[in-house]
């Protein structure tokens, strides 16, 4: 999806890219027969995981994927509970612009949506978008006010979110947007304390997981922060010391998002030497894919996205393994196409 569920236009073309020249760090990929792997399809794929308090029912994760029908309206409020019925663990509902949160959001029209995830029997994330999906603005175009009026809207949404019975929160810091251009180096132009080397502009992801984690923690939700690994004028050195510092104020889970096509869950193996779970995604919704990422310990949590709008059932299909009764994504991008007229996303499958 264009908006986070997947990738910007430009993410596309880095899956071609020699990754050496972003900095990529090598780790060790044992190339994996995936047909092997099938016998293990159920232990991995659909074994529990405990992180702190939840349970996850399995390792299938719904990605944040906007769908325009509106996460405060009945139509939004089915949309996800349908895909929690579906049988994944974890919705993630898509990003939700922070200054939308006390105005057209609140702790009343967001309690449907929660309820009917949870009701499908699937824990329910939200992911926080800062600001608004269709500003224009750059890292260096904000004063310091603004910066910190950013921070504050990622705190009323938290608790406007936490008070509506989500079991987590997620700041979108990937995919090239407002959070992720602070932490580019070619996007962030400031001089000040938010720009420049690498500590300064880590400074503003850190400074809303500083803001947010006390509040989850006291609620007793999980704190995830998704984060793009690899993009031009950083790599996967970079991305650690932030994941590192970011594990340190009490992140509980890190969503990578993408991972390329070479092997699953590429770009989110260097992560796991950090002690928290790990989500990885990109064209996991052919099961070998997602059992290999499992497999070889590149991630704890598979998310799959696309083949999720083309059929709901993915994990249930999978896990009762009625393989060939899954619609297939065909990965014709008239999801993105619906996206970017403005309209409800539907799939050219359904048809």
């Amino acid at each position: 999806m264009g908006f986070p569920a997947s990738l910007a236009d430009d993410e596309k073309l880095l899956f071609f890219v020699d990754l050496s020249h972003y900095g990529f760090i090598c780790t060790k990929l044992t190339l994996v027969d995936p047909l092997k792997l099938v016998p293990d399809m159920e232990q991995l794929l659909f074994s529990p995981l405990q992180v702190k308090n939840k349970t996850f029912r399995n390792r299938v994760v719904m990605p944040p994927m906007v769908v325009n029908r509106g996460i405060h309206t009945p139509a939004g409020w089915e949309w996800y509970a349908r895909h929690a019925r579906g049988g994944v663990a974890l919705v993630i509902v898509e990003a939700s612009d922070s200054i939308r949160f006390g105005t057209e959001y609140t702790v009343e029209n967001l309690i449907p949506l929660v309820e009917g995830i949870h009701q499908g029997g699937a824990l329910a994330a939200i992911q926080i978008f800062p600001g608004w999906r269709g500003q224009k603005v750059k890292p260096a175009q904000l004063s310091l006010d603004e910066i910190h009026k950013l921070i504050e809207q990622f705190r009323l949404a938290a608790e406007i979110c936490l008070a509506a019975g989500f079991d987590g929160l997620e700041p979108h810091g990937a995919h090239g947007f407002l959070l992720n251009q602070f932490f580019s180096p070619e996007q962030n132009l400031r001089a000040d304390a938010y720009g420049g080397p690498l500590d300064s502009r880590m400074r503003l992801a850190l400074e809303i997981v500083e803001t947010l984690q006390p509040l989850a923690a006291q609620a007793g939700a999980l704190l995830l922060y998704r984060h793009s690994p690899v993009r031009a004028g950083y790599g996967i050195p970079e991305s650690l010391e932030l994941a590192r510092l970011l594990v340190q104020q009490g992140l509980d889970i890190l969503d990578l998002s993408p991972s390329s096509h070479n092997a699953p869950g590429d770009r989110a193996a260097p992560f796991m030497q950090l002690g928290i779970p790990v989500i990885t995604v990109n064209e996991l919704d052919r099961p070998e894919r997602a059992v290999e990422a499992l497999h070889e310990k590149r991630a704890d949590l598979v998310a799959v996205g696309r083949g999720l709008i083309a059929d709901p059932d993915w994990p249930l299909k999978v896990q009762q393994n009625r393989l060939d009764e899954i619609v297939q994504c065909r990965y014709c991008d008239d999801c993105f196409a619906c996206l970017d007229r403005g309209e409800p996303v539907v799939c050219s499958e359904w048809i």
